[in-house]
């Protein structure tokens, strides 16, 4: 995507909206939860609010990835929530009998199902992607309790299933260096080939794109499967951090906070123009929002309101009209 002139004013740049949310955030955080921005060293590992933030973020950015590259190209996929119930039971159930490398091999196998399912049906069959994806968004989670006979899967051993969700690495949670790795390869995959220009072309006007001579089915089926893969290396993670795997609440809702962190991000729902940091940048937004209302003590029964107002508030600072207002 074409970056912005250098003369442009630095308010005016994709990302400065979510970042200031974020800085915001984090500032109200600060001056109302004594200690939130303090970081420490225990055994040579880094502690604190924000390191935690990072970390349970790491599978909401991994599936906020996938998502963007969905939304992209006009689709949508609300079955990343049943992806990840169906990798992380894959994973769990496999891990104590066949081992580390097989499990999670049939784990992201099994994503890999799922994404090709979904990407049939939208790109080959033509449903609607909403349609396409309620199918297995249903269907997988019921999938993913009949493997574990709706009864929670906790893990014992191999110590080294846990690494991945709660190991560190040079003193930081190594799922930091999953997304960071994840996301990299898939900026320099978009940067450094066609294929994001594909997306984005497909997404701004598919009808044009396929007269031009792009492959459009291929691309969206592309964009599916790579969205379930990124669930399932979620869904992984998430198994390793909490050592189970619970079919009926893993990955729960995760799929609106992936869509709600690509539009936070400064993604468009009507397809073409999306922003990979900013999808990062939109999941840290919802997990800071998480974190400093339970630190603030908000009721339970209360902070999805506060949740909402919050996004709210920072959807409409980056609508058109606001933007048109400001300029």
């Amino acid at each position: 995507m074409p970056s912005r002139p250098s003369s442009a004013p630095l308010w005016r740049h994709p990302l400065a909206r979510p970042v200031a949310a974020l800085a915001l955030l984090l500032a109200v955080a600060a001056a109302s939860v004594p200690g939130f921005l303090h970081l420490e060293i225990k055994d040579g590992h880094l502690y604190g609010n924000l390191i935690d933030i990072l970390h349970r973020a790491a599978p909401l950015m991994l599936a906020a990835l996938g998502m963007t590259l969905v939304i992209a190209t006009r689709g949508i996929d609300v079955s990343v929530g049943a992806v990840v119930a169906i990798a992380a039971t894959v994973g769990c159930v496999l891990v104590g009998s066949q081992g580390l490398a097989l499990a999670i091999a049939a784990a992201l196998g099994a994503a890999l199902l799922c994404g090709l399912w979904n990407g049939l049906l939208v790109s080959a069959l033509g449903l609607q992607p909403i349609i396409a994806t309620l199918i297995l968004m249903v269907a997988g989670r019921g999938l993913a309790q009949l493997l574990t006979d709706g009864q929670i899967i906790t893990v014992y051993e191999p110590a080294s299933f846990f690494w991945l969700g709660g190991g560190y690495l040079l003193g930081l949670p190594v799922s930091l260096f999953v997304v960071a790795t994840v996301a990299g390869l898939t900026a320099l995959l978009m940067q450094r080939t066609a294929l994001g220009l594909f997306i984005q072309t497909v997404g701004i006007n598919p009808v044009a794109a396929r007269l031009a001579g792009v492959r459009t089915a291929a691309i969206v089926f592309f964009v599916y499967v790579y969205c379930s893969l990124g669930a399932g290396l979620a869904g992984l993670m998430i198994a390793s951090n909490i050592k189970s795997a619970d079919a009926n609440n893993a990955g729960l809702l995760l799929e609106l906070d992936a869509i709600l962190a690509v539009t936070l991000g400064g993604g468009q729902l009507s397809g073409g123009k999306f922003s990979l940091a900013g999808s990062l940048v939109g999941a840290l937004i919802i997990q800071t929002l998480t974190s400093t209302i339970y630190a603030l003590g908000v009721p339970p029964q209360v902070t999805m309101v506060v949740k909402a107002i919050v996004v709210f508030a920072v959807c409409i600072s980056q609508s058109s009209i606001w933007s048109r207002r400001s300029a």
